[in-house]
């Protein structure tokens, strides 16, 4: 396996970072100019952050110790929880360590066999894991498809029917039609889940996200997913939703029952993250100036960018040779923009995933179309 993955010029290799997560940062060893994190607000390295990182390590420790039904379960947590109840206007929240376990934990409570899922099909990998292991019977529409999802929900099901997508696309940077799918939802009685990891923080009048931005409420969406390591720049995720919802996660989801608590620490840091986002919306409106200084530049260079409004800017190059010799290209000068390759992507779809962040200045993103357009011209 391992040689063929060499051979399809797939293979992955970590690369070390030393220092924090910022634009310019030192990679095995050499400086590197970054458009590749997910930290869309700058916010991993904010001074207010890591004080308050500091502050709660200080009060609780460096470990929580125990799962959250046990004795983890501080009133940093709580607190956080609260807070993200609010942010998102939902009901209640609940903390669980990564987004991968949040999406494993509601399939697994929710689902059995019997019931069924109906998925886009550029949906992230957790949600279809999570499919998978809840035993339920997996279909999916055709990505961004309402009338393919209508056409899903008419078949008959023995029993529940979750509808699960992402708010944006992790490696298309689009938004999903939420309003249309979860307006098929709830006309079929079917559940409607979120899983908003890349729009929350970064849409929205005051940043809650994708369903913000739609002006979409807790009945339309009754299952929000959202994560705390992208643009909050902390760590973990969450579920929001209704108190029943939430209920049923603490008794029966099992990625959330017997795994230790995240650090207090963390749930510290991530408050004062909201904090900074609630004070400083002028980060939000910086990121997306970036955003289309950079899609400008880029059309105007005739670079083939997909269709995103989000940080996350694809840059369509196909076979998975061509975006991996593109991407060591812009590495030799400084800019480290790693190529996505099947599996990851669908086969001849490979590309460079430019992401933007509010840490990085417009000359810096003026130097990247410099470079990119005089390479990808090179290289066609």
């Amino acid at each position: 396996m391992l040689r063929q993955r060499r051979a399809d010029h797939g293979y992955r290799q970590r690369r070390i970072l030393e220092g924090p997560q910022q634009p310019e940062q030192v990679i095995d060893g050499r400086p590197v100019l970054a458009f590749c994190g997910n930290d869309y607000l700058g916010l991993a390295a904010h001074p207010a952050v890591v004080a308050a990182f500091k502050a709660g390590a200080n009060r609780y420790g460096v470990g929580a110790g125990a799962a959250h039904l046990v004795n983890g379960h501080t009133r940093a947590h709580h607190r956080l929880e609260e807070a993200l109840a609010a942010f998102t206007g939902r009901d209640r929240a609940l903390l669980f360590s990564t987004g991968y376990m949040a999406n494993l934990g509601v399939a697994q409570a929710l689902l059995r066999r019997g019931d069924r899922v109906l998925q886009d099909r550029l949906n992230h990998a957790s949600l279809i894991d999570a499919a998978r292991i809840s035993g339920a019977r997996l279909q999916r529409y055709r990505h961004g498809d309402v009338d393919d999802l209508s056409r899903l929900l008419a078949q008959p099901a023995p029993q529940d029917t979750l509808v699960s997508t992402d708010g944006v696309f992790s490696m298309d940077g689009d938004i999903a039609p939420l309003a249309a799918l979860a307006d098929r939802s709830r006309q079929a009685d079917a559940w409607f889940m979120v899983d908003d990891a890349h729009g929350l923080g970064v849409l929205g009048a005051t940043g809650a996200g994708t369903l913000e931005a739609l002006e979409l409420d807790q009945t339309q969406v009754p299952l929000l997913m959202g994560t705390l390591g992208k643009a909050l720049g902390t760590a973990g995720a969450f579920v929001a939703g209704s108190d029943d919802l939430i209920e049923t996660l603490i008794q029966s989801a099992r990625t959330y029952i017997y795994t230790t608590a995240m650090p207090a620490a963390v749930a510290e840091a991530t408050l004062a993250a909201l904090e900074v986002v609630h004070q400083e919306p002028e980060r939000r409106e910086y990121l997306h100036r970036l955003i289309r200084q950079f899609r400008t530049g880029a059309a105007e260079l005739g670079l083939p960018l997909m269709d995103s409004t989000t940080p996350i800017q694809p840059l369509q190059v196909g076979h998975t040779l061509a975006a991996t010799t593109l991407s060591e290209a812009l590495l030799a000068q400084g800019l480290l923009v790693p190529a996505i390759r099947p599996p990851t992507v669908p086969p001849n779809t490979a590309r460079l995933r430019v992401t933007l962040s509010a840490a990085h200045t417009p000359d810096q993103v003026d130097h990247l179309l410099t470079v990119l357009g005089r390479l990808y011209r090179s290289d066609s």
